[in-house]
């Protein structure tokens, strides 16, 4: 399936100034896949390296810093030359730190050669004291896919609709009732790309939960890969707990709701194991919606978001059967999983991931962006009831310019707020700078 990264690895494949790339993301996102992708469309030749699958690679790096003599051996074991014309490829580098850290050997010695590298537990690799080549690589971040994504896959006539809109006028019933139905089989299956394939080959959502389960149970077994085996189950707890953070009114995180009386100091670890993996997300509370968001972050609240909406829905047991049930996919934990695919969708977006702001316990609006020198509050309903207080009370309080409110409700802009129908979220961007709503 076409990924909208597939541009942005061309454009990094052509620069002249190109250093080392290190694609990161999540296990089982599709990083493998897009790097042979870009190697056997876009380059002569491809040499695929895996230091998890082939541990005898280390030794090419551990007692070796010379590039040439490197690239001399690595050719030798690809059995093709290694040119500006061939992309090398070193996957799992996060098992041979020592990799990671040649890299910014590549990018001063060898500049021609193009490197591209990813891995499942990269994340944790590059906040645990190893050394880093600091300045001499580019990063890109892969999500899960999104639901423009696999669109034209679904209904190649409602993506083309979509992709023409030009106007802030309604959508007409009859995409407007398919896209709603589209977009709730989304939330059962989620973005993984693996249960994507399977939902476009088969459509067996008895398939879809084989492999959503399966791929919980392998995240499960990366956690032992924590140095620390007491923080294992922490681990397991806090991502297990997800669905019930999310469930409540206030998605605040709460530590009770993963055992009681635990303790903040005890889970800290556990969380940011799982961030830094890109198992979940985190969103911090800011106290004052100014430029910029981060000078205004309270660091005793936040809150925390899974990879992907199919298995947060898998982790909460909610079957699949609700996709046939009507609305009751929108209204089933108060919104949990509109919430969660809402922060997917923006994350895909913005460069930066947005916070939420609340006002004395009265008020809570559920995101922040901070988007060209202008801060956007965003309320995510998940009905077509929009009436709450909090963005009005935003409003009267800061008077932003636009306020975004995402809903089962038709596309609409007046009065500086835009209604935005969840299936439209992933245009979010097209759509603020197609009615000009930032001068």
């Amino acid at each position: 399936m076409k990924r909208k990264i597939e541009s942005q690895l061309i454009h990094w494949k052509n620069k002249s100034n190109r250093l080392p790339l290190i694609l990161q993301g999540a296990r089982q996102v599709g990083k493998t896949y897009l790097m042979n992708w870009l190697g056997e469309n876009h380059f002569e030749r491809k040499a695929y390296f895996n230091f998890d699958e082939r541990p005898e690679l280390k030794t090419y790096f551990e007692k070796n810093k010379d590039v040439e003599k490197i690239l001399q051996s690595l050719s030798l074991i690809a059995g093709i030359p290694l040119d500006a014309n061939s992309l090398v490829i070193f996957d799992e580098i996060q098992e041979c730190p020592e990799a990671l850290n040649t890299l910014k050997y590549f990018a001063e010695k060898k500049p021609e050669i193009p490197i591209i590298c990813a891995g499942s537990l990269l994340g944790i690799l590059l906040q645990s004291g190893y050394s880093f080549p600091v300045g001499k690589v580019e990063f890109m971040q892969l999500y899960p896919l999104t639901f423009r994504e696999v669109l034209p896959y679904w209904d190649e006539n409602a993506a083309n609709f979509l992709n023409q809109i030009q106007s802030s006028e309604a959508i007409p019933d009859y995409f407007f009732n398919n896209l709603v139905e589209l977009f709730k089989k989304y939330m059962i299956c989620g973005g993984m790309p693996a249960v994507v394939n399977i939902v476009n080959q088969s459509h067996n959502f008895s398939e879809v939960e084989q492999v959503l389960g399966n791929l919980i149970i392998s995240y499960k077994g990366d956690f032992a890969k924590h140095p620390i085996m007491s923080d294992i189950a922490k681990i397991a707890q806090v991502f297990d707990s997800l669905p019930a953070q999310l469930s409540r009114e206030n998605k605040k995180f709460v530590y009770q709701l993963i055992r009681k009386g635990a303790r903040a100091r005890e889970y800290e670890d556990a969380i940011q194991w799982l961030i830094r993996s890109g198992l979940a997300h985190q969103v911090k509370l800011c106290t004052k919606p100014a430029i910029p968001l981060s000078a205004y972050e309270d660091f005793s609240a936040f809150k925390l978001y899974g990879l992907d909406v199919g298995i947060i829905r898998k982790l909460s047991k909610l079957a699949p059967a609700a996709y046939a049930e009507g609305n009751r996919l929108f209204t089933e934990f108060k919104g949990a999983l509109t919430e969660n695919y809402i922060l997917q969708s923006l994350l895909a977006q913005f460069e930066e991931a947005p916070y939420y702001w609340t006002s004395e316990n009265t008020a809570e609006v559920d995101f922040l962006i901070q988007f060209e020198n202008e801060i956007i509050p965003i309320e995510v309903k998940s009905e077509e009831q929009v009436k709450g207080r909090s963005l009005t009370l935003y409003n009267e309080k800061f008077g932003p310019q636009l306020r975004i409110r995402y809903s089962l409700k038709n596309l609409s802009y007046r009065d500086g707020l835009l209604n935005i129908p969840h299936f439209l979220s992933d245009y979010t961007l097209d759509i603020m700078k197609l009615f000009s709503v930032l001068s």
